[in-house]
């Protein structure tokens, strides 16, 4: 056979999940967690798993927290160069999403050895590197184990001026809801694994994934931005409910300015969505006003590299475009998608 004829290896086709869909259900999440001792007894421990946040945070005693995170999965497209792309830029999110600025990562690799080759492997590390370089930080090391089904990630540490920390339960009453990247990458991540996904949806689900979230770092130093967080593994729902829930309030979301891929329609049509849909919609409904069912495929799609979802303040907001346009981001992020307001019909309410 000539190397013309050679089918290229289909990453996707090694993996039961892919992307953050990998995530272990909500629920579940919870019954994991329960009962385990809380992290309070630590003084420095300024975040722990106590609470729903993007990462850890510990005070360095000078002003300034030292941020870890962890995060790896299977893949969400078949070329690997491209995952570890993905997934580089997926792992740094949780710094950003925190308000803090990368300093080092290091690998988190699975590799069925004797199914795909250590070529690809080296793919998927050049990939990371590339996304770790466009972040200013090194790629310095890792860890790597011969399993079953392909998967990769970072641990990464960032630091943060911690008057700038920026946690998920922070939004009061009257703040705006704005997101940044609109949603939908799951639904396409699932066409893409099934073949049916058309060249420029692909196109488009790759740039949302693989551009990095660094305006977090940006919005961090703005007081009136009061909360703030990224849309990944339990959808849009999902983060909504742990932002209003930690904040004890409720969120008024205006579906019809919710954000959302190109194509979504024509996806939903063919039944094209993850099977974590269903398991994040099952952990999350009865936290929900009835309004939410009728939209809860879409929002209840797991992202991998979401946006950033932020609580800003009214009358901040025009401090909050003045810096979105200077970080160039796209025209999503300048229109509110909803509004905190005190608790009522559930934590997440949604409008037409």
């Amino acid at each position: 056979m000539s190397s013309a004829e050679i089918t290229p290896t289909r990453l996707t086709q090694f993996s039961s999940s892919s992307g953050c869909g990998c995530k272990i259900a909500p629920a579940k999440l919870e019954e994991i967690l329960a009962g385990q001792e809380p992290t309070t007894a630590f003084e420095k421990l300024l975040v722990g798993n106590e609470s729903r946040d993007d990462a850890a945070v510990y005070d360095l005693g000078d002003g300034r927290g030292l941020i870890s995170t962890a995060d790896f999965f299977m893949p969400i497209v078949d070329d690997a160069f491209t995952f570890g792309r993905i997934a580089a830029a997926n792992s740094i999110s949780d710094i950003y999403a925190m308000g803090g600025d990368p300093c080092m990562a290091l690998a988190i690799l699975g590799w069925p050895i004797d199914q795909l080759s250590a070529e690809l492997a080296s793919q998927v590390i050049a990939g990371a590197k590339s996304i770790c370089k466009e972040a200013g930080i090194p790629l310095a090391g890792g860890h790597s184990v011969n399993s079953k089904e392909p998967f990769f990630g970072l641990s990464v540490n960032g630091f943060i001026q911690i008057e700038n920390l920026k946690k998920n339960n922070g939004a009061k009453d009257g703040d705006l809801l704005f997101l940044t990247k609109p949603i939908g990458t799951g639904i396409l991540g699932t066409a893409l694994k099934r073949g049916q996904i058309s060249p420029e949806h692909q196109v488009e689900a790759v740039s949302i994934m693989t551009t990095l979230n660094k305006a977090g770092s940006a919005f961090a130093k703005l007081p009136g931005v009061h909360a703030m967080t990224d849309v990944t593994g339990f959808g849009l729902l999902g983060h909504l409910v742990e932002m209003a829930s930690g904040s004890a309030l409720s969120v008024q979301l205006k579906m019809a300015d919710v954000p959302v891929v190109n194509g979504l329609e024509t996806y939903l049509a063919q039944f094209c969505f993850p099977d974590n849909t269903y398991r994040n919609w099952n952990s999350y409904e009865k936290l929900c006003s009835p309004s939410a069912q009728q939209h809860f495929i879409t929002l209840c799609d797991p992202q991998t590299n979401g946006g950033l979802l932020l609580a800003v303040s009214r009358g901040s907001t025009r401090q909050y475009l003045n810096a979105a346009a200077d970080l160039g981001l796209p025209a999503c992020a300048f229109k509110p998608i909803g509004t905190f307001s005190a608790r009522n019909d559930g934590y997440l309410v949604v409008v037409e």
